[in-house]
């Protein structure tokens, strides 16, 4: 049974998500396509599960997190590979890395994900895309975009960008947990003291092709070089703002000013629910916080979704909760309207080629 205070609460979430609709046509009719808001997620692994050890594709995992997406609303998101997912394992406190690739192996892990990917969403309630038309919410299928998490599969060679976003692949997180040839990361000790000579080399090539460059799990450093060689706006899929030291995954988190490096390039940071937050409640007032130090225009939402640690946001059903808590908070309709979707449309149409 509910308590006063939790039934008092879950009715004023109630209400201020009916504000919302009824208000705002959030998710109204009466809105030409174009203008109606959207729920985005800047990174996301539908269908992973642990049980085997390492991060691996489940049918019955994705059948649930793509039901649970319709529920909540989802409208579109970054659909996303991990490309040193063989080589890692989900421990108590964190990821641990098992072991290195060798020579070819990370392509090939990425051909093998990517294939079985687009064959898994054939058909479903996901359709990968690389036009924001489809990012619309009133489309009979949620619209995905791919993305890979880590360069590694790139393997050093620039070439193999033109091939990789033939693919339908429109974004690439630079690392991951297994330090590569591309730049420093937050959770190891600093080899190129920021973007190597390779990652220099790679960012004006996929700001040319039209690809997004997404900063998370990078350094101050890395992230400092990137922000500083871009010529069109980079993301931070997820994270957020570091708080105590001791906190769960706290190398995880960023400094206000490597969230404003972001913001300068005029990017967006997808904000985190993992377990670095304590509940629910504090993941919303991380989101103010984060919005207070970058602007409305720079915070979206970044779930990790099925590959996720410990998160406070578990289930997609939680996307109109989310809405609503936002508005509870202070946030306007139209910020709301940001924060959930709007920002991540604006940000790709400054980056996207088509």
């Amino acid at each position: 049974m509910q308590s006063r205070k939790e039934f008092l609460k879950n009715a004023v979430l109630i209400s201020a998500s009916a504000s919302i609709l009824s208000i705002d046509n959030l998710f109204g009719s009466s809105i030409s396509s174009e203008n109606k808001s959207i729920y985005f997620d800047f990174h996301c692994h539908p269908g992973w599960s642990f049980a085997t050890g390492f991060p691996a594709f489940d049918s019955t995992a994705l059948s649930k997190t793509l039901s649970e997406m319709v529920a909540g609303n989802v409208t579109s998101a970054f659909i996303t590979l991990v490309a040193d997912a063989p080589l890692i394992k989900m421990g108590t406190s964190g990821i641990n890395i098992t072991r290195k690739y060798s020579s070819g192996d990370a392509w090939t892990e990425y051909k093998r994900q990517l294939n079985q990917v687009k064959s898994a969403y054939a058909n479903v309630q996901v359709k990968l895309t690389t036009h924001l038309r489809d990012f619309n919410q009133n489309n009979e299928k949620i619209a995905g975009l791919i993305a890979v998490e880590g360069g590694d599969f790139l393997e050093g060679k620039v070439n193999r960008l033109e091939e990789v976003y033939e693919d339908g692949v429109r974004s690439i997180q630079l690392v991951h947990y297994v330090p590569n040839d591309l730049g420093d990361l937050q959770t190891s000790e600093s080899t190129f003291n920021g973007l190597s000579a390779f990652g220099k080399e790679l960012v004006p090539r996929m700001n040319q092709i039209g690809m997004v460059i997404d900063m998370a799990h990078a350094s101050y450093l890395t992230t400092k070089d990137v922000a500083r060689l871009t010529k069109v706006p980079i993301i931070l899929s997820h994270s957020i703002l570091e708080m105590e030291a001791d906190r769960p995954i706290a190398k995880r988190a960023i400094s206000k000013e490597h969230a404003k490096l972001i913001a300068e390039t005029d990017g967006v940071i997808g904000a985190w629910p993992s377990g670095f937050n304590k509940n629910f409640d504090e993941y919303v007032d991380n989101i103010k916080r984060l919005v207070d130090v970058v602007g409305i225009d720079h915070v979206g939402i970044g779930t990790d979704m099925d590959g996720n640690f410990k998160p406070v946001l578990s289930s997609y059903t939680q996307y109109p909760q989310l809405a609503a808590a936002l508005k509870i908070n202070g946030f306007s309709s139209t910020e709301v309207r940001k924060i959930m979707g709007e920002n991540a449309k604006t940000v790709l149409k400054k980056i996207l080629k088509k």
